[in-house]
């Protein structure tokens, strides 16, 4: 009989499994979001574990908003949990651009400590689950002209520490990194910090960036023969390092990058060029499409997209439905913690990039 009760658990296991996506998927889908309150309205809960509200930026060593409207789509955030319970609200500090007094404030002991406070503060207000550290770049130069020092590397461990001590062990903590090989080989004392963190949000996107003169795919999976940057370098690195799989988040990009370049070999792939344009993946049918004069190509090798525009030499590198099916796929052979993109408001309501992340991680 305890055979046979054994047997007949084991079916009701697989049988919840099969029925229940949340539980079947066991990885984390991670939404950065810095559309407005009205189109947050528009997206399904149930299609992400967790989603990051962006950005908050420091004032006086704090952690601040930026004003009513903020506040508002944070508590329409928390509410999503209504309709799916697991979901994971985490404040966030920075973004490109938005870390310019970190490398001073968290210098010292102190400012570590006040900023932590001011943390946990705005999280038991808001009754969300933590934060996300998006500091662009510690230790190596990140947005033009602001401060950066060798021991930011120190720093940032010790800040993570005292984030962990001050929210406590049920609190989310994570953090972006860059996906390129300076900031994982110098930026992140790995080691120290994993321990305390709950995820890593690789951003394996941008690999390619706007001050690059020369074309490449900016979220490619693998690297080729002209361009080393891809998720795999980075999460092989990493792994070599000894960071925990199951901590680690690969980037998916929400949009694409275009250039101007001069010459039409390739495609436009490897080329010199100066770089043009962002444009959302729900705006592609407008912006990227046949007829508005783009080809399509797919590279084999990198497991990324790209599109030409010949008449005017627009060349475009973006994620699309098969490259995120890939990277999906790629999570799961390696065992990762799941996968993140940047932003949730690129993407459609229904039938988006978002919705192919779920089924893929399904095995759908």
């Amino acid at each position: 009989m305890k055979k046979v009760s054994l047997f007949l658990l084991g079916q009701i296991i697989v049988l919840i499994i099969l029925v229940n996506p949340v539980v079947a998927q066991k990885k984390a889908v991670i939404a950065y979001y810095a559309g407005t309150l009205e189109k947050l309205d528009s997206f399904n809960a149930v299609n992400f574990t967790h989603i990051i509200y962006c950005f908050g930026h420091l004032e006086g060593g704090k952690l601040k908003l930026q004003g009513k409207q903020d506040t508002a789509i944070i508590r329409k955030m928390v509410s999503m949990k209504s309709q799916h319970k697991d979901l994971k609200v985490l404040l966030s500090l920075g973004g490109w651009g938005g870390c310019a007094p970190c490398s001073e404030a968290f210098s010292t002991k102190e400012g570590r400590s006040n900023f932590a406070a001011s943390v946990k503060s705005l999280t038991d207000y808001f009754g969300s689950d933590g934060i996300d550290l998006d500091w662009e770049y510690p230790a190596i130069e990140g947005y033009p002209n602001h401060r950066y020092t060798p021991e930011d590397k120190s720093n940032f461990t010790d800040l993570v520490k005292e984030l962990r001590t001050q929210l406590g062990k049920k609190n989310t903590i994570t953090f972006a990194a860059g996906g390129f090989q300076k900031f994982i080989a110098e930026s992140i004392d790995w080691q120290d910090v994993m321990p305390f963190v709950n995820y890593v949000n690789l951003m394996t996107y941008d690999l390619v960036s706007g001050n690059a003169t020369v074309t490449g795919h900016h979220s490619a999976l693998f690297s080729t023969s002209k361009q080393k940057e891809s998720t795999d370098n980075c999460v092989q690195y990493l792994i070599k390092l000894g960071v925990p799989s199951e901590k680690m988040i690969i980037g998916a990009a929400f949009y694409a990058r275009t250039w101007e370049v001069v010459s039409s070999e390739n495609n436009g792939l490897y080329q010199n060029g100066k770089f043009k344009d962002f444009i959302g993946y729900n705006e592609f049918p407008k912006r990227i499409a046949e007829k508005s004069g783009f080809n399509f190509y797919w590279d084999d090798t990198a497991k990324a997209p790209y599109a030409f525009n010949p008449s005017e030499k627009i060349y475009a590198t973006f994620d699309d439905v098969r490259s995120i099916k890939a990277k999906s796929k790629y999570v799961l052979q390696y065992k990762l913690g799941g996968i993140m993109f940047w932003q949730l408001g690129h993407d459609y309501s229904k039938g988006g990039l978002v919705e192919t992340i779920n089924k893929t991680l399904r095995g759908k």
